[in-house]
């Protein structure tokens, strides 16, 4: 089912060029990849550019777009873009996030997860959004020092207000994240969803978290899958010049590992045997548990982003495929 869209151009919001997943046990359903605005989004980018890969998100099937309060730079800027960019006719076929815990001003009451900073952030952050509401708002990581009755409570009023839709975490510990899903159970307001990171060199949620997520009925929307463009083909023969790594932006070159390196090359025998790219294995494997509800992915590029969302062209892996992973994995070094 394809539905045309009249914005600056003709755009297809293609329903049916990857699957939807149910988010948990409500009733929202998700894109397979997501769009997630942490980079790519600053200023320093030329607005038709950000425009060219919201467009192409759309013609993918992406109807899920992911934000944060600090996403730039400047803090802000990415909430802004959207903003700018995506229209009010739009609304009702996206699911926007967006989140807050993060240092925004100076001062006692600009960061953390007090109900005064969680309220003025989320009045923010609509404002540069230009909603009236947001579909998902997540704390974007624990406070300690702010007792999770108070978090779960902001989180209850956020929603009960009609500012946001749903309730959701990122970052918080397993034992932790059941917690504030038993208190925002007795306050009425269900934790839909929680945002991890999950890729092949980062497997610490299989552990615990993805048990208590499926106990709880929340789902998993997993950031970082690429491992900041680690689980790519960029650097299988060193660290390009104008890469993340070359830059220290998020992914420093002490990570670039022999190890990694030979993981990764291992990885691209296997992807060429199932027709993908390194990144479309990576994308798919992370996808390969039903308790994963959507991989988050940047995007520099609309054929970078074209070509990320190819991976749900091939999500089924063979017994012989898994192991030959989990095997290149532990030979390397590099995960469990």
């Amino acid at each position: 089912m394809k539905r045309f869209i009249a914005i600056t151009r003709k755009v297809t919001l293609d329903y049916e060029r990857q699957p939807y997943r149910r988010c948990g046990r409500s009733g929202l359903l998700l894109p397979a990849v997501s769009l997630g605005l942490w980079h790519n989004f600053g200023e320093g980018r030329p607005v038709e550019s950000q425009r060219a890969i919201l467009h192409k998100a759309l013609d993918l099937g992406i109807t899920h777009f992911d934000i944060a309060d600090r996403y730039g730079p400047p803090i802000g800027a990415a909430e802004a873009a959207f903003g700018r960019i995506f229209p009010a006719s739009l609304r009702d076929e996206v699911v926007v996030t967006t989140k807050g815990s993060n240092p925004m001003w100076d001062g006692p009451y600009g960061k953390g997860n007090s109900r005064k900073h969680l309220l003025a952030t989320l009045d923010r952050s609509l404002a540069r959004l230009g909603l009236d509401h947001v579909d998902i708002f997540y704390l974007h990581r624990d406070d300690e020092d702010t007792p999770l009755e108070e978090q779960a409570a902001t989180l209850d009023h956020m929603v009960r207000t009609g500012r946001v839709l749903y309730a959701g975490v990122s970052n918080f510990s397993p034992g932790r994240t059941a917690e504030i899903a038993r208190l925002l159970r007795g306050l009425g307001t269900p934790l839909l969803v929680h945002q991890p990171p999950y890729s092949l060199l980062n497997r610490g949620i299989e552990d615990r978290l993805l048990g208590v997520l499926e106990a709880e009925g929340a789902g998993c929307v997993v950031y970082s899958p690429l491992a900041q463009g680690l689980l790519t083909d960029r650097y299988l023969d060193g660290i390009p010049a104008d890469s993340r790594a070359a830059e220290g932006r998020f992914l420093t070159a002490d990570r670039v590992t022999p190890e990694v390196l030979a993981f990764v090359r291992a990885l691209a025998g296997i992807a060429a045997g199932r027709g993908q790219t390194v990144a479309q294995l990576a994308l798919a494997w992370a996808l390969r548990d039903p308790r994963v509800t959507s991989v988050l992915v940047g995007a520099s590029s609309p054929e970078q982003l074209e070509a990320n969302v190819a991976a749900v062209d091939n999500l089924d892996f063979t017994d012989d495929e898994l192991a030959a992973i989990d095997r290149a994995a532990k030979e390397a070094g590099v995960a469990a």
